[in-house]
């Protein structure tokens, strides 16, 4: 009965008309906020993947993962790795989900959703979008492990950006969100705040990646080089997706750094 008197009521009244059709927008325009925004968050999974993929597209076509072709000699490369310019590719990258990740042991890996299927080799470097992660270290059909940054056995080449001088990152064990940088000597000009890069001498990672910045400058009295504590500038807490990067020609650069010299 009182829906029955409601509707009579707004029908023969125009002021009531308006008074309820506002009323049903209102109610309405709630219920579409709150299915816009249920429908958003659950979206937010299927963005995030677009997004990484959309990403790895774009780093492989930085010119960093591309080389000059030597024209002072004849080459037989294939075209299809070569850019419009003429260069040559030296580095490929591919997404990959994480689905393990430790940061509270001495010895720190992650699990990637991504193996050998999927064209993950050991010894590929892993970066996030903010800074590097780690190296692939052991690899099964459709999973890769990596060890991370916070290893006491990880070691990466790496320099000061102002300068390039190089050292090697290290993990103290102590705290997940500080690096050690080794090997820098003291006539290097090192100040708090100077980035710290990966170098031209890692097989594993391209050069000129950000790994940190420098948080504390100690000077040892028993050497002639700075203990420096790096601020990572990847959140090894939060990781999601990284990216997988190949050198294509590691195996070559491995193998003959690793020669015997003969005699």
């Amino acid at each position: 009965m009182e829906i029955a008197c409601i509707i009579l009521l707004s029908n023969s009244s125009k002021t009531h008309q308006v008074f309820f059709a506002a009323a049903s927008n209102e109610i309405t325009g709630r219920f579409d906020k709150q299915y816009n925004n249920w429908r958003y968050y659950f979206s937010l999974k299927e963005t995030n993947e677009q997004l990484v993929a959309e990403n790895a597209r774009l780093r492989n076509l930085l010119p960093s993962n591309f080389q000059v072709i030597d024209t002072s000699k004849k080459t037989i490369l294939d075209s299809s790795l070569r850019d419009s310019l003429g260069k040559i590719r030296k580095y490929t990258v591919f997404p990959a989900k994480v689905i393990g990740n430790t940061i509270s042991l001495q010895a720190n890996f992650l699990t990637l959703e991504r193996g050998s299927l999927q064209g993950v080799k050991k010894g590929m470097a892993v970066i996030s979008t903010s800074g590097i992660v780690g190296v692939v270290v052991a690899v099964s059909e459709n999973n890769s492990r990596v060890m991370s940054l916070l290893h006491r056995n990880s070691r990466v080449s790496a320099m000061l950006k102002k300068d390039n001088i190089s050292g090697s990152i290290e993990w103290d064990g102590a705290d997940p969100n500080y690096l050690i940088l080794k090997n820098i000597p003291k006539s290097a000009k090192v100040e708090k705040g100077d980035s710290v890069l990966t170098s031209t001498y890692s097989a594993n990672f391209p050069s000129h990646l950000l790994i940190g910045t420098i948080n504390n400058v100690v000077a040892d009295p028993s050497s002639n080089f700075y203990t420096l504590k790096v601020k990572t500038a990847t959140n090894f807490f939060s990781l999601q997706f990284v990216y997988l990067v190949e050198n294509l020609r590691y195996t070559e650069q491995v193998a003959i750094e690793v020669t015997p010299e003969k005699n």
